[in-house]
């Protein structure tokens, strides 16, 4: 016969089990230290352990002199690194999936030419792609990318390799450039996005470099009630 989970493992399970299951939505305040441990029949340093453990996770926030509420667990992307949407989208156990919309060669334009160092009227690749999270968009990507770098990028299938996958495979990234800002799409992007043109979206433009070689330029817009962006700064010293 199998053992019983530890008790602050039963805990967590009740937790979450109120979390996913819609009982308590964002922001809701959970039961306190005290009243878990009452309930458990165990002690306030057991209950203490479970609820930091979920506060680590993402799924609980302590407000000091409030109380600990729900977390908005709204899509993550990390600001200092570069990761595969999908793998971050099925990290958080949902389904992930996208669809093309654009895939084509073109001649760099003024802002294209600028970004991508390369000359006006130079050829570089082109896609335009909506990321899903259980069918709800979370990122339209707007990319271009030097063809003398990624030749093959246009013939990739992208619904085995994210943009990102194919750009990491072909060349690995040793540097990136990101500039975010708030902003208003248009009726078009609204629709891609499934929003309303008045809500708030996040833009985040980005450039990617492999050693000196500047591969890709992208705008990666996020609905802001279903985005946010995380950066971390360690003060330590090695």
């Amino acid at each position: 016969m199998g053992s019983s989970p530890p008790l602050y493992l039963q805990i967590q399970q009740h937790l979450l089990e109120k979390i996913h299951g819609g009982d308590w939505p964002a922001h809701h305040q959970i039961p306190p230290e005290e009243q878990l441990a009452r309930d458990f029949g165990v002690s306030r340093m057991t209950a203490n352990k479970a609820i930091r453990d979920l506060v680590q996770k993402g799924y609980l926030t302590r407000q000091p002199g409030l109380g600990t509420f729900v977390t908005d667990r709204k899509a993550e992307s990390p600001l200092l690194d570069v990761h595969n949407i999908a793998e971050e989208v099925r990290g958080r156990g949902h389904a992930y999936r996208n669809e093309v919309l654009t895939r084509e060669a073109i001649e760099a334009d003024d802002e294209v030419a600028l970004r991508l160092g390369m000359r006006l009227g130079s050829r570089v690749f082109h896609t335009l792609l909506v990321h899903y999270e259980d069918e709800t968009p979370i990122q339209l990507e707007n990319r271009y990318v030097n063809p003398r770098w990624v030749p093959d990028y246009l013939a990739s299938d992208f619904s085995h390799q994210t943009p990102n996958e194919v750009l990491v495979a072909a060349c690995p990234i040793t540097d990136i450039e990101h500039i975010v800002e708030a902003m208003l799409v248009d009726a078009q992007t609204a629709d891609w996005l499934a929003i309303d043109t008045a809500t708030p979206c996040l833009s985040m433009v980005r450039r990617t470099w492999s050693g000196e070689q500047l591969i890709s330029y992208a705008r990666l817009i996020h609905p802001g009630d279903r985005y946010k962006l995380r950066s971390t700064v360690s003060s330590r010293r090695d």
